[in-house]
């Protein structure tokens, strides 16, 4: 192995402040953020401070998982989830698929008439260019809000759908979902390809020649280490993101 060696798993991880904005159907003591889904990718929670809860919509139907330090939740692909802050809520997230969820493994709960149509989806969940930003830029915040705000209104329908027909009322979501990122997956293979597949691969490999004895992999041992991408929090579907480039 030459270079820097690739993070456990060809996982992600982010620290994320949940947002402390009221949310238009009371729920949360402070805040709620985004509803949505991932298409390819599953997502740990690792909650690191504060309380409030997750809110899931799957072929089980509705759940709510309270959240609170040394809690641990995580879900699958097509698992609709909203986080609900009660206070100061903060969390350790981890990714399956580093890279996926940055090129758009993420499907907002927009009402259906937005949904149907991949332009107007595109437009509705774009945010101003962050990386030219302020740490507090009005444009930003505003736009994230506008999208979470837009989303909870497909969510509520959404969830009265599934409290009457259970996971089943999942469907023309995730139809929709399929429908919204066809064209991404090309890109999405190759990030797949270079990072667990390979990491697979590689443990494959190794075990392998530990059946037979043979252990010359363990020469290119390596460390290493990140810092945080420096710089303000960004604004993500959830809430505040800080991010490490692994």
């Amino acid at each position: 192995m030459s270079g820097r060696p690739p993070f456990p798993g060809a996982t992600s991880i982010s620290r994320l402040t949940v947002y402390d904005w009221p949310a238009p159907d009371g729920a949360g003591l402070v805040g709620s953020g985004t509803p949505h889904l991932h298409t390819a990718s599953s997502e740990g929670y690792v909650v690191i401070g504060g309380e409030g809860a997750v809110q899931t919509l799957g072929k089980d139907g509705y759940a709510e998982h309270r959240l609170f330090p040394g809690v641990t939740v995580w879900f699958t692909p097509g698992v609709v989830h909203r986080l609900v802050n009660d206070g100061d809520l903060e969390i350790l997230v981890v990714m399956s698929n580093a890279g996926l969820p940055e090129a758009g493994d993420a499907v907002l709960t927009f009402p259906e008439e937005v949904l149907a149509d991949r332009a107007a989806y595109r437009a509705a969940a774009a945010l101003p260019d962050q990386s030219q930003s302020g740490p507090d830029d009005p444009r930003v915040a505003e736009a994230a809000r506008r999208r979470r705000d837009l989303a909870l209104a497909g969510y509520a329908k959404l969830r009265d759908r599934v409290d009457a027909e259970g996971g089943a009322g999942l469907a023309g979501l995730h139809a929709a979902a399929g429908r919204l990122v066809a064209d991404r997956v090309p890109a999405w293979q190759a990030i797949v390809r270079s990072g667990v597949e390979r990491s697979t691969a590689g443990t494959v490999s190794a075990l392998a020649a530990l059946a037979t004895g043979g252990a010359g992999h363990l020469a290119d041992a390596a460390v290493a280490a990140q810092q945080e991408r420096p710089g303000p929090a960004r604004y993500g579907m959830c809430g505040r993101l800080r991010t490490w480039p692994l």
